[in-house]
């Protein structure tokens, strides 16, 4: 159901007191709250569904898990493209990279859409406060935070941080980058270590500070309520698990290292291009890694236990953030939303970080609380994208679809949000750029395609990659030659997707 088409009527009723959704847009509900509803957007960077209400048996993240056992969670939920800026516009603008033709990290969304009206710029027109407290938008690689969008100016915290003598005192690459510093010599500045693992407390590094700073916001917020019936949009921006895995030691030592192996599959899928993949990139920016020892299991060991400290770090923040929400009395009156900008491949492909179409670099969290629209502990396989959150919100707000300059690539998710066996879409959309090749895919809940090809030449000209879910999970082989009628199937959902625009940058 595209943007503007005759929306499913939901029967719903008692939403924060009113009907819903949000038909008053003044007046008071339960907990002394208005009837227009809070939103709390919590953003983690780089985190894959490593958690506990997604079965991951390892994985130690209580707090996300009750959030999950609150709500709605996302099955087969991908971002647009699996690198931060393009999923953070994708998010905040409801457009596709392909849509708004800005694919890097570098090119800020101003440049081409100066007038872009952004999803909590909306709220704001609408008499929401809106805040935004770490990494919301991506700031960094030559970009910056969006002013336009908040109501109080942005709380930016770093990305990039070691609290060990031997590397604070030093201006390092991944710093460099995400602090904007001497850009133009990052080969020049020495490499950051890939981990951190200090007895420190958990304001030592960002994530403890953007959770303490969103708890005060919350509670200015809470003020705000009371006195001017004014609703609230914060976004909260974790960090973590971005690179370095710098996480206090008590979440280190929340996990046994030995139950840690590398991944099964170390090799690109079988018959797949050469180009869909990497090697290298990111990763190399951080010592002690080389493309030698990352083939190491020693090393893929520490790695990997290292994302799923950060995780649980990450988590326990989130946790203080759901308390404080609690003992505010605003769980009742505020939709929660977590959300993960990309997944993050850890020594599956042999590829490490993100930046590919393949599963673990597109699959994002994302789990929903509605209170009064989501069921307790629900789940759906509805396939979803980052775009639909946009209209998503403004549904369950009562806003109206905005007039806005951007295309609106997104669904309303609002009747799987009632009825988890609704469904909206046959598929989500997603891009990653290769040189001079675009990589358009749709997943579907069984299959994916990707299509490689110049932006511009006729699909005939374009190689394919298939790979089918129900029978191979880890993706070892792409099934294009082998399935001609599937991709000929899929061939023609792809083909309602307009052709990728160039790039700007």
């Amino acid at each position: 159901m595209p943007w503007g088409a005759p929306g499913i009527v939901v029967g719903l009723t008692l939403f924060f007191g009113a009907s819903f959704p949000g038909s008053e847009l003044s007046g008071t509900g339960r907990d002394g709250g208005p009837n227009r509803p809070n939103i709390l957007l919590i953003c983690v960077d780089d985190l894959k569904p490593a958690l506990g209400c997604y079965g991951d048996r390892l994985a130690k993240t209580p707090n996300i898990d009750r959030l999950a056992a609150r709500g709605i969670r996302f099955e087969l939920a991908f971002c647009n493209q699996a690198v931060c800026a393009p999923s953070r516009n994708a998010l905040l603008l409801g457009s596709r990279s392909t849509s708004l033709g800005i694919y890097s990290l570098s090119e800020n969304f101003r440049k081409l859409w100066p007038g872009a009206v952004t999803l909590p710029q909306y709220f704001k027109q609408h008499g929401w406060w809106t805040e935004a407290v770490g990494k919301v938008f991506h700031t960094g690689h030559g970009n910056h935070e969006d002013p336009a969008s908040w109501s109080a100016p942005p709380f930016v915290e770093k990305v990039v941080e070691y609290l060990d003598p031997a590397q604070k005192d030093r201006l390092t690459r991944e710093e460099a980058y995400f602090s904007n510093q001497l850009l133009d010599r990052i080969a020049t500045l020495p490499r950051g270590m890939a981990w951190e693992n200090l007895d420190v407390p958990d304001t030592a590094y960002a994530d403890g500070r953007i959770a303490e700073e969103g708890i005060r916001r919350l509670r200015m917020a809470k003020r705000r309520l009371e006195r001017e019936n004014i609703p609230f949009f914060l976004a909260l921006g974790f960090v973590k698990p971005h690179l370095p895995f710098t996480a206090p030691k008590r979440y280190w030592d929340l996990y046994d290292a030995e139950v840690f192996t590398p991944s099964p599959v170390q090799e690109a899928p079988r018959g797949a291009p050469p180009f869909a993949g990497k090697r290298g990139g990111e990763i190399l920016n951080y010592e002690p890694l080389t493309e030698t020892n990352l083939a190491t299991a020693e090393i893929q060991r520490m790695l990997i236990h290292g994302y799923y400290a950060a995780v649980s770090y990450v988590d326990a923040q989130i946790g203080k953030v759901l308390n404080a929400l609690e003992e505010l009395r605003l769980e009742q009156s505020t939709i929660i939303v977590l959300w993960g900008d990309n997944g993050f491949h850890l020594g599956d492909h042999g590829i490490w970080t993100k930046h590919t179409n393949y599963e673990q670099a597109v699959r994002i969290p994302l789990i929903i609380v509605a209170p009064g629209v989501t069921k307790p502990g629900s789940v759906t396989r509805q396939v979803v994208e980052n775009v639909d959150l946009f209209p998503t919100l403004l549904e369950l707000a009562g806003l109206p679809p905005p007039s806005v300059p951007q295309p609106l690539d997104g669904v309303s998710l609002v009747p799987v949000l009632a009825c988890p066996d609704a469904r909206v879409d046959d598929h989500a959309y997603h891009c990653y750029p290769r040189g001079a090749l675009m990589g358009r895919a749709i997943r579907t809940e069984r299959y994916r395609l990707v299509e490689w090809k110049k932006i511009g030449d006729p699909p005939s000209q374009a190689v394919y990659e298939l790979y089918d879910y129900a029978i191979d999970p880890e993706e070892r082989e792409n099934l294009a030659s082998k399935l001609p009628e599937v991709v000929r199937e899929l061939r023609q959902i792809l083909a309602r997707h307009p052709e990728a625009k160039p790039s700007a940058g």
